[in-house]
């Protein structure tokens, strides 16, 4: 009389361990990025925000960049979450101590779009502790 097989788990050790070895660095840090989102209480994911919402998201830092904005600077920076990016605009602003690429940070504000693009003007922030939190 032989044993029934066992039924295989789908999530192994094995088997997570060959997906990460198979799955782009972008990609890792786009999951690491989601479940931050997830973790930290009240902030949406970008890629469900719309156009005039209220919101507070969080991120990390890709690029900043000072572009003037007719005539007066304005700090602008990319923030992603994973499944999608925002532009964060201080308008008058040459440049904010710890505003700088890798940096993660939370901000709230409201959500227009320019071009396409997902954009905050002006947002309330608080930047991430640097390393490990």
């Amino acid at each position: 009389m032989s044993a029934a097989p066992r039924p295989e788990k789908s999530g192994g050790r094995f088997r997570r361990m060959l997906d990460r070895l198979s799955t782009s660095q972008e990609d890792l840090e786009s999951e690491e990025l989601q479940e931050d989102t997830e973790t930290t209480s009240g902030c949406t994911r970008i890629g469900d925000v719309g156009d005039r919402q209220m919101v507070t998201v969080t991120g990390t830092l890709r690029t900043v960049t000072l572009r003037p904005r007719a005539g007066v600077p304005a700090l602008e920076a990319e923030l992603f979450d994973g499944s999608a990016a925002v532009d964060v605009v201080w308008l008058g602003r040459r440049s904010i101590v710890g505003i700088e690429p890798g940096r993660k940070l939370i901000a709230s504000g409201r959500i227009s779009m320019s071009h396409g693009r997902r954009v905050l003007f002006n947002p309330k922030y608080e930047l991430k502790p640097l390393g490990r939190e």
